[in-house]
């Protein structure tokens, strides 16, 4: 997204009048969240003075900030550790997804034989790879596509975005730089990943094309509102 990003994080990028930050918090708390630990780096220090201590969206923000190392996901989950309960959800800040959000975790709860549930979309290609296949409730293979790697017509679902972990997993993790990735591919060989199905698809400002097209969903629905 740069150069848009070069002075405003991606987090803050203003989508349909608002920064993105406030419409994904408004989400969240509407879900039933009450605390949100924002894993930041690039131009943190803008996301903590525009947020504050999340009150205005009637939220408790803490903050777990990775320096000036990328961690990655996993490396960034690992820093925010002390943050982290028994059980939590984990999503992205670019990613805007019209379902939910309190239901991954809601269904990791119920499945104590669980260490992980993953919303999934039924993609086969369409908005981006897949990389699921699921089977009686759970995820049982994850697998991310190498740049040039043939399609596999067995992976017909994506990662929605929205995963709740039990904080065992995260304590596994060494500190330092980590991707998701092959935490999730070993949970779901280890068949401890559950799979929670999204109806309608995601959407995303990791792009310019997403961008746009998330951008005219939330201006549609605040005309419907006025």
């Amino acid at each position: 997204m740069y150069p848009r990003t070069r002075d405003i994080p991606k987090f803050l990028l203003p989508v349909a009048g608002r920064p993105f930050a406030h419409h994904l918090l408004a989400r969240l708390a509407e879900a039933g969240y009450e605390d949100v630990v924002l894993c930041i780096g690039h131009l943190g220090d803008a996301i903590r003075e525009d947020l504050g201590d999340g009150a205005a969206f009637g939220l408790r923000l803490a903050y777990a900030d990775e320096g000036e190392i990328r961690l990655g996901t996993a490396g960034a989950l690992r820093r925010a550790l002390p943050h982290l309960g028994e059980a939590f959800l984990v999503t992205y800040g670019d990613s805007y997804l019209p379902f939910d959000y309190g239901a991954p975790l809601a269904d990791l709860e119920t499945h104590a034989e669980a260490r992980g549930t993953m919303s999934v979309f039924p993609n086969e290609d369409r908005w981006d790879d897949s990389n699921c296949a699921i089977a009686d409730g759970r995820v049982i293979r994850y697998q991310k596509r190498s740049p040039g790697e043939a399609r596999d017509p067995a992976l017909r679902y994506i990662d929605y975005g929205a995963i709740a972990l039990r904080r065992e997993v995260v304590e596994a993790f060494p500190e330092g730089p980590g991707d998701l990735a092959p935490v999730l591919s070993r949970l779901a060989a280890e068949g401890a990943l559950r799979a929670l199905v999204a109806r309608d698809r995601f959407y995303e400002i990791g792009s310019e094309a997403g961008y746009h097209e998330l951008a005219a969903l939330l201006g549609a629905r605040a005309e419907v509102r006025t």
